[in-house]
């Protein structure tokens, strides 16, 4: 999986992340991890964009490259933090996948969203488990 270096900087409550190798890729948020979270959407949105246009994708620096970078030194030197972004693609093509969790994961159903985030999935499989239980 491709990653590109960002830089994030800001203080509680409101955070930036730029993505230096894609120009115009900034993302914010309330949080860091937010913060993060929406510079993988904006990153692969940048390349989705630039493949519709027929641009070139930047191949990503490492973080060692970017540091020498003057203007993301001047971002370090004033408490910015260097983080990788994932770049998040579809393939075009969708594939089953099995998943085996364990029973402790399974039994937990204080809510409607697991601790990723993710909404639970409760349907026909479930009502059926509870009935031959």
């Amino acid at each position: 999986m491709a990653r590109y270096v960002a830089l994030v900087d800001g203080k509680p409550g409101a955070f930036g992340v730029v993505v230096p190798d894609l120009p115009g890729s900034t993302s914010g948020g309330v949080t860091v991890d937010a913060a993060l979270r929406n510079a993988v959407e904006a990153a692969t949105l940048w390349v989705e964009d630039a493949r519709a246009d027929g641009e070139k994708i930047p191949k990503a620096r490492s973080a060692e490259t970017l540091r020498d970078d003057p203007e993301v030194a001047i971002a370090l030197a004033h408490g910015g933090i260097l983080a990788y972004v994932p770049l998040v693609l579809d393939a075009g093509r969708p594939v089953k996948a099995n998943l085996s969790l364990d029973v402790g994961r399974r039994s937990r159903r204080t809510s409607r969203v697991d601790p990723f985030g993710f909404p639970r999935q409760c349907g026909a499989g479930e009502d059926r488990e509870r009935r031959l239980a």
